[in-house]
């Protein structure tokens, strides 16, 4: 029952990041200073680790709150 509720927590989560992408890309999240790109050719490497970092903070902060 538990891995049940989990998958369906990420699932719902997932949908919920992939509605909210467009207003998050339009404030700034996912370009932020720091984060890697490398382009050379026709080819193109993104690594958004200060997006990962922040996003972590933000997680974990969250996750917090509610487990208190």
């Amino acid at each position: 029952m538990d891995m049940q509720r989990f998958l369906i927590g990420l699932g719902l989560l997932l949908v919920v990041a992939g509605v909210a992408w467009p207003v998050l890309t339009k404030i700034g999240i996912g370009r932020l200073p720091g984060d890697i790109m490398i382009q050379r050719g026709g080819t193109s490497f993104y690594f958004p680790i200060v997006t990962c970092i922040l996003l972590s903070i933000v997680l974990s902060a969250v996750m917090w709150l509610f487990n208190r």
